[in-house]
């Protein structure tokens, strides 16, 4: 500043003066600007799909094996009560780059998702699912967009599921993007070639998950100098679940070293769900992605980037237990993805920011996915205010051994979706869980540090402070602008009596297909999904 001060103030006021002046305080400005940006961290966000807190080797699995993101997990702070916001993605993946929950956002489903009339011709159901937005909500800030403007460069590979065309990841903050684009799942497979318009396809059988490792990686290299945003949002492990031959055999022989269950399947209300992790396809699946994972942190230590680097590493929504593809088993926990128990959101959560957490720390204290949006700003030093209300809370002082105030975490899904959840909103307040269901308007309460299965129902016991919860979530609902399913005009009851007849059915036809990826001689076809040449 003392170079403009040194300019007479009256030659200021002449044209080819002021065009001098304002290129001095802009260059002044940018050489701020990128000094401050050049001690800021850089982050590395990690979000894997459909990743359920069971599906973890450190989180208690004996069946999935990953080695990297247990390491992760021990070297930075494991929350041991982590929440995604939302039972499905889009909206959880929304509330993590707003920081919001999806009822202020908007986006209370997965885009695609059928509503009204549309969806109750199909699915026969009590209730017709209200509409949502369809983009990332454009009046907003999204977690790029605050980081950009700080002095960050920004990257995003993988999955974005959060509108069409214009909305992308490159409109709203990302200065590259590598695969993500309208689909919420990978077009084509997880081999090349697949299908997307942000990413096209390497040699033929070349890997999607390490393709987007590779990306991550390369970007990484040629940022080494200035704090970035790295956003690594894999498609795995959402369904359809592959997997290469040789993992499918490392898992199938773990699979037949195990005792036989008697079922893998149990009807929990309205669709089978998983209660055994066996599937080897999918513990497969796990591993590629472990892999991917850690080829990445393995960058960042080659690149001496780690001391500087903060690296979060987070699921969207519970695990598939069942609809989509029933892949695995969330126990003790009840349900998974789609559904309105812990199984459903509750998610694994680490966080490493080197400097603040010591390694093997561990946090109880629970936390969700709209808190990365205010916690993230704060440790990249950005004190500019969002647009929008942000109902996150930092977990710096968390981070650093300390405590946040107690506080109510909600939840709204006023859908249906596929995986067998009914339409419900949460709030969890302490050990308490309170469940609202829209089709009936009752109430389910649990004591989750007694019964984190959620099998025994208090509402009929604990009438007070069921009603209490009733009223802070009703309050919640009111106060975001939580959009209510109505009821279907044409139900018939008759409909609840053919859906448990087809449930059961599901199930022979379930344990039957599982058990076939156990015999020695399965393979799904030729070429193993693309991972392998066609065979002549």
């Amino acid at each position: 500043m003392k170079t403009i001060q040194t300019l007479p103030v009256s030659l200021l006021g002449c044209a080819p003066y002021r065009g001098m002046f304002w290129c001095l305080l802009g260059a002044l400005l940018l050489t701020w600007m990128q000094a401050e940006a050049a001690n800021r961290p850089n982050i590395l966000f990690i979000l894997v799909d459909d990743y359920g807190i069971k599906d973890v080797g450190v989180e208690g699995s004996k069946f999935y094996e990953t080695p990297n993101i247990d390491a992760l997990a021990r070297g930075g702070m494991r929350f041991t009560q982590g929440y995604a916001a939302c039972c499905v993605c889009s909206p959880s993946r929304a509330s993590i780059l707003l920081g919001q929950y999806p009822t202020r956002h908007g986006i209370t489903d997965y885009l695609g998702a059928e509503v009204g009339d549309a969806f109750a011709k199909t699915r026969h159901c009590k209730l017709l699912p209200p509409d949502y937005v369809r983009n990332l909500p454009p009046m907003t800030t999204t977690l790029a967009e605050a980081l950009k403007s700080a002095g960050y460069t920004t990257f995003f590979a993988g999955k974005w599921h959060l509108g069409s065309k214009g909305t992308w990841p490159e409109d709203r903050g990302f200065d590259v993007n590598k695969g993500g684009w309208d689909a919420g799942s990978p077009e084509g497979g997880y081999y090349a070639p697949w299908i997307n318009p942000k990413l096209p396809s390497g040699p033929r059988g070349q890997s999607l998950t390490q393709r987007l490792a590779d990306e991550t990686i390369s970007f990484i290299e040629q940022n080494t100098n200035r704090p970035f945003l790295a956003y690594l949002a894999f498609y795995a492990v959402h369904g359809p679940i592959q997997t290469t031959k040789p993992l499918w055999e490392k898992y199938r022989a773990k699979a037949a070293a195990q005792p036989p269950p008697e079922e893998r399947f149990q009807i929990d209300r309205t669709l089978p769900v998983r209660i055994v992790q066996d599937n080897p396809i999918y513990a497969g699946l796990i591993d590629e992605m472990d892999n991917a994972t850690g080829r990445v942190l393995k960058k960042l230590d080659e690149l001496g980037l780690s001391s500087n680097t903060i690296v979060v590493l987070t699921g969207d929504n519970g695990g598939v237990v069942s609809g989509d593809s029933f892949s695995s088993s969330q126990l003790p926990y009840r349900g998974g993805k789609g559904r309105q128990w812990e199984g459903g959101t509750r998610v694994p959560v680490y966080i490493r920011a080197p400097g603040l957490t010591p390694a093997g720390s561990t946090c109880d204290t629970p936390v969700s996915g709209i808190d990365y949006f205010p916690t993230l700003l704060q440790l990249a030093g950005v004190t500019n205010s969002p647009k929008q209300i942000v109902d996150g809370v930092s977990l710096v002082p968390l981070l650093t051994g300390g405590n946040i105030a107690p506080r109510p975490l909600f939840w709204h899904y006023p859908h249906y979706g596929n995986q067998g959840g009914e339409p419900s909103s949460i709030i969890r307040l302490g050990d308490w869980k309170l469940i609202h269901y829209w089709e009936d308007g009752h109430n389910e309460l649990y004591n989750l540090a007694a019964d984190i299965g959620e099998q025994h129902d208090l509402s009929t016991t604990e009438t007070n402070r069921a009603a209490e919860l009733w009223s802070q979530l009703a309050a919640w609902l009111k106060s975001t602008g939580a959009k209510i399913p109505q009821p279907n005009p044409d139900y018939q009851t008759a409909w609840a009596v053919q859906q448990h007849r087809a449930a059961i059915k599901q199930k022979e036809n379930l344990e039957k297909q599982h058990a076939e990826f156990l015999q020695p001689h399965w393979q799904p076809n030729p070429t193993w999904w693309k991972s392998q040449q066609t065979l002549d």
